[in-house]
């Protein structure tokens, strides 16, 4: 049965970062996930997972200098060196907190670096960190995203992503799927799902509402449909909430209840 995670960049704004970990496990999530972890340090997180019962689902290794319009660096040749750098800080918090997915952004790489240019130092980088791996628990996910939400964004499509995952050849490298970003750029979402599970990559769910990106039982998409057909599947891994609460968390969660009774 898929697992519901909230994530707390998005949910619980109301409450100070530090709150919310406890707020997500009071309404009966077991499991959260969270764009960058590294506002305090990988112990600390730890110990508060552990207090809590949590499972850690996912984060982000570090990408770049976010304000400055950064996001993320694997595709970025200039940039191999802060990408690694930043990766092995990321290795080092996922093996402290046991989290088993890790999100690696591609990158915006402008109108200076060439899409060749960009696909090969991206892949050069991925193949690099999936040996970091070694052969524990560990995977990391790759995640296309819109061009609305993140215009110039390197990886954009299903196509693509299965195409260089075709390229990399390394079962330590999944596909993040999520379904907001899906039905944005292309529909065809539960269509899609099915293809990654099919062929054995799905490592990782995000689900939204579409077009607006609040709770995922309204929009375009049918957040039910999607998750009874993960059940259905036998997918027993994360399905991370990252959407923005139209009128407070916990007030948008009756969707939810359902699958956070188990």
């Amino acid at each position: 049965m898929p697992q519901l995670a909230a994530n707390l960049s998005f949910l619980y704004q109301e409450l100070p970062a530090a709150e919310r970990w406890a707020a997500a496990r009071a309404d009966g999530f077991k499991a959260c996930e969270i764009l960058f972890p590294y506002a305090e340090a990988a112990s600390q997180l730890a110990s508060r997972l552990q207090s809590l019962d949590l499972a850690l689902a996912l984060f982000n290794a570090p990408a770049g200098d976010w304000p400055a319009g950064d996001r993320g660096l694997a595709c970025l040749p200039a940039r191999r060196e802060d990408f690694r750098a930043g990766l092995l800080q990321a290795l080092d918090y996922a093996s402290t907190t046991g989290t088993q997915r890790l999100h690696v952004m591609a990158g915006v790489p402008g109108e200076a670096v060439s899409p060749e240019a960009a696909q090969d130092c991206y892949l050069e980088q991925l193949r690099w960190a999936a040996e970091q791996l070694g052969d524990g628990p560990l995977r990391l996910c790759i995640e296309p995203i819109n061009r609305l939400d993140m215009p110039g964004y390197f990886l954009q499509s299903q196509a693509q992503a299965h195409a260089l995952l075709d390229l990399l050849d390394d079962r330590r490298v999944l596909l993040q799927f999520d379904a907001y970003h899906c039905q944005r750029s292309e529909g065809e979402v539960l269509n899609k799902l099915r293809d990654a599970w099919t062929c054995g990559r799905l490592g990782h769910v995000q689900i939204a509402g579409a077009p607006d990106r609040h709770e995922p039982d309204r929009g375009e998409l049918r957040v039910e449909t999607l998750l009874q057909a993960l059940d259905d599947w036998g997918y027993t891994g994360h399905v991370g909430c990252e959407y923005r609460p139209a009128a407070g968390t916990r007030k948008g969660l009756a969707w939810a209840r359902p699958w956070l009774k188990t």
